[in-house]
């Protein structure tokens, strides 16, 4: 059975999605199947990949009208697939506190596709509302992609305090798996104080690999597709080919307990 693993942080902007997807092309360039899943209204996910917004997406399995299987999108990076989202989840974000057991609907919906993909990556919105609630129900494990930047520490203590009350009331099995420092940029005082202020806090958490603010990074969604298409050369692409890595190596940690 795959591993679920939610890419989840309340604050915009810090290279969330940019993470989930660059992540998820470079454990696919391991041999790993991936599938991703966009679960934030913006659907900057689905862009990023060539998803094709206009058929049916993550929507229309929490609705019913497809499963998700028949939903899943081919990417141009193989072995790495897409169900797509967008703006109709605005929508599901109303629907949804209607309905009883409405914190379950996205694990429901997965549950048929788990076996068929080593890891299913989701991107969350960046909230805290029902839609993330979902996204951390349906997961084993949790990546928190961190900015280096100011008021990074008190975004990410709400973060967690959030995490725990899923692990007790919703998912218990629920990890987190670990923190990935983004847009570092070893010039700046306050990203190496940031990174000493996380690791006193969390230690191991911590992913070794540092994401650096890199251009390239910053053009490769507008030509719809990962970095590591877009530039394999560049230092963004090196950076989440070296982050999958130890997410490998701890997903094999995890899964060895």
């Amino acid at each position: 059975m795959g591993m679920v693993i939610v890419f989840a942080n309340q604050k915009g902007g810090v290279g969330k999605t940019t993470t989930a997807v660059s992540l998820g092309s470079a454990v696919a360039e391991t041999g790993s199947s991936v599938l991703l899943v966009d679960f934030d209204p913006q659907g900057n996910l689905s862009s990023n990949v060539s998803a094709d917004r206009k058929k049916p997406g993550i929507y229309q399995v929490l609705s019913g009208e497809h499963s998700a299987e028949e939903v899943v999108q081919s990417t141009p990076q193989e072995g790495l697939s897409v169900i797509a989202g967008g703006a109709d989840l605005t929508g599901a974000s109303v629907e949804l506190v209607q309905e009883d057991n409405r914190e379950y609907f996205l694990r429901n919906a997965l549950e048929p596709v788990r076996d068929q993909y080593d890891f299913i990556f989701i991107d969350s919105p960046p909230s805290l509302g029902i839609l993330t609630v979902n996204a951390l129900i349906a997961a084993d494990h949790v990546i928190v992609p961190l900015q280096c930047e100011y008021f990074a520490l008190e975004g990410l203590t709400q973060l967690m305090q959030s995490i725990r009350r899923i692990q007790r009331t919703g998912n218990n099995k629920l990890n987190i798996f670990g923190i990935v420092l983004t847009m570092y940029d070893s010039r700046i005082n306050l990203a190496n104080e940031v990174i000493r202020d996380v690791s006193k806090h969390f230690g191991r958490l911590i992913f070794r690999t540092l994401i650096p603010r890199n251009v390239r990074l910053s053009e490769a969604p507008s030509h719809s597709i990962p970095i590591n298409l877009y530039d394999p050369s560049s230092i963004g692409a090196k950076s989440y080919a070296k982050l999958a890595q130890e997410v490998l190596t701890r997903a094999k940690e995890h899964t060895s307990r």
